[in-house]
């Protein structure tokens, strides 16, 4: 399919809105979720390669829904749904809502078309527009910004679930073309301390902006223990020497549950990577097609059974999240993102502190996904937005390579449970001081 080029996308302004600054966001976030559908087909859209993902085009349906269902519904006068089918089809996980499809089934959604989804985007973006036009409660602004947060959550997992589904072809077809890695000199690894005592975990819109999700509050005190990090992420050579090592062949470096994932699925490598031959050295399957690995990029698509494995025969340890944000208030909120538009992390340049705590890959933390002190979800079905997720998953931090920019933020809490891989998850070394 073709459409025209989308407007470079800002970061979503973290102040209070106008309509002006609104409706601009508004149309560049969504144009930007179709622009990365637009070199595929109809079944590339279509396709689902496993219960975990979504088909390209019911991602596009599905945040449209969310606008339709959330704001339009409760404050466009006279409202009337596009289609009230679409009500159940495209509602993800929303009980006080209403019935859903089953998650695992959206691929088998062949109609409406995409055309039809294309369509239903469009009617729906011109009644939010006509919306944000005439004077409105701040209620609305509210469910817009979160609606446009939404949308770049969608557009990271339309990519990560799309990299899942072409690698399920034998022929291993790029998504882009361009390959962006050129050689490059290993950049060492360090470690930066941090003094222990009382830090303040959570969002503050004096650091953060002025939107965040609900999980990522209230901001309250925590005590850490001194501690140190990485200076960068475990890249694909390090790795390699993690597997030439037996890595996955010990079972002392596992968690219980993680060595029957490993015996499970008769794991050897990382998703995605494969070999050539018994001498030849592993290739991964990337967006950009079938490569070599390079030893000096950080690696994505690990588990978390995965990194903690590694931090174990490294001798370390998994940050905890507050560590994690307490180091990372360290440095600036920038990095190598989908902006970048190479959806593969890009090496290490080396230098003093820190780096790549931004973009590239999300990394694991060693907390479970829980409640903050005090903390309570939002009133109605915007509520399950996040809260009902808190059992039985890890938090991850800093965004990836596919994050949009201006979407992660130090206070950002993201959580999978421990045996995903498909999302661009890697890891950064902590030890205690």
């Amino acid at each position: 399919m073709t459409s025209s080029p989308a407007p470079r996308p800002r970061a979503l302004t973290t102040q209070p809105h106008n309509a002006a600054g609104l409706t601009r966001q508004y149309a560049e976030v969504r144009a930007r979720t179709v622009s990365l559908v637009e070199t595929l087909s109809p079944e590339d859209c279509q396709a689902q390669s496993m219960p975990d993902a979504s088909p390209a085009k019911w991602h596009l349906a599905h945040t449209t829904w969310f606008f339709e269902t959330f704001l339009l519904e409760a404050h466009e006068p006279g409202f009337t749904p596009h289609d009230p089918a679409f009500r159940m089809l495209f509602n993800s996980y929303y009980e006080g809502i209403g019935p859903q499809h089953a998650r695992a089934e959206r691929g088998l959604i062949t109609r409406p078309g995409l055309g039809d989804v294309l369509a239903y985007r469009t009617a729906v973006d011109e009644r939010v527009e006509a919306v944000l036009a005439c004077p409105h409660a701040p209620a609305v602004d509210e469910l817009l910004t979160l609606g446009l947060h939404h949308e770049q959550q969608h557009q990271e997992l339309l990519l990560t679930d799309l990299k899942h589904l072409l690698s399920q072809n034998p022929l291993l077809p790029a998504y882009r073309t361009r390959w962006p890695l050129t050689a490059v000199r290993p950049a060492a690894a360090g470690w930066q301390g941090f003094a222990g005592g009382w830090t303040n975990l959570g969002h503050d819109p004096a650091l953060d902006g002025h939107f965040c999700f609900d999980n990522e509050g209230p901001r309250h005190r925590v005590h850490l223990d001194a501690f140190e990090l990485a200076t960068r992420p475990v890249s694909h050579g390090d790795w390699l020497a993690f597997m030439d090592d037996g890595g996955y062949r010990r079972p002392e470096l596992w968690l219980s549950m993680g060595w029957d994932w490993v015996r499970a699925g008769q794991r050897e490598a990382p998703m995605y990577w494969h070999g050539t031959g018994p001498e030849a050295p592993w290739h991964s399957f990337t967006l950009q097609g079938s490569v070599g690995v390079d030893p000096h990029t950080p690696l994505p698509h690990l588990s978390y059974f995965e990194a903690d494995a590694y931090a174990r025969w490294a001798g370390a340890r998994l940050p905890t999240e507050a560590e994690w944000e307490h180091a990372a208030r360290s440095v600036p909120v920038c990095g190598h993102n989908a902006d970048r538009r190479a959806f593969h992390p890009l090496p290490d340049g080396g230098g003093a502190g820190l780096r790549q705590m931004f973009g590239d890959v999300w990394e694991w933390t060693q907390s479970a996904y829980a409640a903050y002190p005090r903390y309570q979800p939002a009133a109605g079905a915007i509520g399950e937005y996040n809260g009902k997720f808190m059992c039985n998953q890890f938090v991850l931090r800093g965004g990836s390579c596919v994050t949009p920019a201006g979407h992660v933020r130090a206070s950002y809490r993201n959580f999978f449970p421990p045996g995903a891989q498909w999302q661009f998850s890697g890891l950064r070394l902590a030890r205690d001081l």
